[in-house]
């Protein structure tokens, strides 16, 4: 899927987290529910890192595509390592190692353990980062009409306060872990979750996903999971931007009214 498809639905993952919360008896407060679904948002464009011309390889100038090009590199190099002999032979990395559920893991907890180790300093930055991929993602009309600087003042601003937000007494910043020195250790959730739903919008197109990397499946290691051929569609298709993304706004607005209790 395209880029404003992706942070919609981890968007709408976000909030129907919140509702399963409610159901679950750990309800969120209303700012974990709003910076989650916008961090979701952000993450579900995180997984096309591995290609130079994604939303996110935009989003902070020269930085983001340089660090593209690298994981591009990176993930490729991952592949031709570890394929089997039932996985085509390919040049470029794009989804690849960034497809997959180990990868959603592996980034989901080390912005966990940065944001409880490093303190509001990397709170502010893990913010900052998913901010700005939310505003390319959700405002994608608005941001590549605007100028860069404005989007990352946008998510500088909206990063400082919601951080301010989330710090006061019974705001969220101990949702969920509520162990001492354990404050936004829930901050990686809803990256593995847009990772993951990434993933899960990839595999419905016509290439797949090879989301089960490292378990193989057969022959193959990269194996692209997803429905029958027939039901699949192309990225950008006419079935992801009049079906799916009006889908993916109607299960967030439910799923944010039943987080927030209202339904």
């Amino acid at each position: 899927m395209m880029g404003p498809a992706h942070s919609l639905s981890g968007a709408a993952a976000w909030l129907g987290v919140g509702a399963a919360a409610v159901a679950a008896g750990h309800p969120m407060p209303w700012p974990v529910l709003a910076v989650g679904a916008l961090i979701c948002a952000g993450a579900a464009l995180a997984p096309d890192l591995d290609h130079k011309s994604a939303t996110i390889s935009r989003a902070f100038g020269p930085i983001s595509r340089g660090l593209c090009e690298i994981i591009d590199k990176l993930s490729a190099a991952v592949y031709k390592a570890t394929r089997k002999k039932g996985d085509p032979r390919r040049t470029g990395g794009h989804r690849t190692l960034t497809h997959t559920w180990l990868w959603a893991l592996l980034i989901g907890t080390g912005t966990s353990l940065l944001a409880v180790t490093a303190g509001r300093w990397a709170v502010l930055g893990i913010l900052f980062v998913h901010m700005v991929l939310a505003v390319e993602g959700l405002l994608w009309r608005a941001a590549r009409v605007s100028s860069d600087v404005l989007v990352w003042l946008l998510g500088a601003t909206s990063a400082w306060v919601l951080a301010d937000v989330l710090n006061k007494p019974g705001n969220g910043s101990d949702w969920l872990f509520t162990a001492p020195g354990q404050e936004y250790l829930w901050l990686g959730l809803p990256i593995v979750l847009g990772s993951l739903v990434h993933c899960v919008g990839d595999a419905l197109t016509v290439s797949g996903c090879p989301i089960l990397w490292p378990i193989p499946v057969g022959r193959k290691r990269w194996y692209p999971i997803g429905p029958p051929k027939s039901l699949r569609f192309r990225a950008g298709s006419w079935v992801e931007l009049k079906v799916l993304m009006p889908v993916f706004m109607i299960l967030g607005g439910l799923g944010g009214l039943g987080a927030l209790g209202i339904i």
